[in-house]
């Protein structure tokens, strides 16, 4: 079985970098999809350049999205919720636009979808053990810092099957994280309920906002929540501030409903390099400023 990975891209060398060489050892082929176009429907330039990554240039297959997808609605006045649906378009958009990619792919090879900085624990031994067609990594999650430990919630984050029961792309992304008794006949003719699905407990590492506060800030207005982010207010500063402070001001349980999410004043946990990849750990000194 060869396993497939892929990511989409914005401009985040550093967990491309970090991605790259902690899946290298499991993986056979990257495919990294790239638009000219934020989730906010800003043009934007093309950042991703295999040169920096020589050591992974002969496994990469690099695809570029040229237009926006069908369905956006251009009125310059939406509402945030219209905003909200035309992101959606473009995220899906992102992920089935790899399909093209996977053609000559096997059956039984294993497809890994994730955003770059859910990291997948191809080593764990649950995932080596198991016999099925479908799997959920569920990851620890960090803000800002490697080891800045999130522990309010669980995050699952890549998701992965086999090249046989793949649908799209985008109902990979979309599968639930829950595994159906076999008597539930409801899982029969259901996209979304599966019964030969594995959870990975020990399923990897979700990097997030492993950025400078201008970064974060630029990725918050253009990724797929950006009206949230707008109507929040937050500056440059709010985040800085953040950061210092080691706090996550996004509420994630927050109810669909409430309008202003970005209300939350939750502190962070220093992890023990223990619980990171080896990779990470090994090179410390050079990733020295993004450990706390």
């Amino acid at each position: 079985m060869k396993i497939i990975d892929c990511t989409t891209y914005y401009s985040e060398d550093l967990m491309m970098d970090v991605r790259f060489h902690i899946l290298n050892e499991h993986v056979d082929k990257f495919i990294v999809t790239e638009s000219k176009y934020s989730h906010s429907g800003k043009l934007k330039p093309l950042n991703f350049d295999i040169n920096n990554f020589p050591k992974f240039k002969d496994k990469i297959e690099y695809l570029v999205i040229e237009n926006e997808p069908e369905g956006i609605d251009e009125n310059s006045n939406n509402s945030s919720s219209i905003k909200r649906m035309n992101s959606l378009l473009r995220i899906e958009q992102s992920y089935n636009f790899m399909l093209s990619a996977l053609e000559n792919v096997n059956d039984d090879d294993l497809i890994c979808l994730s955003d770059n900085d859910e990291i997948p624990n191809l080593n764990s031994k649950d995932f080596k053990s198991a016999k099925n067609d479908m799997f959920i990594f569920k990851q620890l999650f960090f803000y800002y810092k490697f080891n800045l430990f999130y522990d309010l919630m669980p995050w699952y984050g890549t998701k992965a099957c086999k090249k046989k029961k793949l649908l799209s792309l985008s109902w990979l992304r979309n599968l639930k994280n829950k595994k159906y008794p076999w008597w539930r006949l409801d899982t029969v003719f259901s996209k979304t309920k599966h019964i030969n699905l594995k959870i990975i407990k020990d399923g990897g590492w979700h990097f997030t906002n492993l950025k400078s506060a201008e970064e974060i800030y630029n990725k918050l207005s253009n990724f797929g929540h950006h009206n949230e982010f707008d109507d929040s207010g937050l500056t440059v500063e709010n985040i800085q501030e953040c950061i210092d402070n080691r706090i996550v001001n996004y509420n994630h349980k927050a109810d669909q409903s409430e309008d202003n999410k970005y209300n939350a004043d939750y502190k962070l946990q220093v992890l023990e390099d223990h619980n990171l990849p080896s990779y990470l750990i090994k090179n410390k000194e050079k990733f020295k400023d993004w450990f706390d």
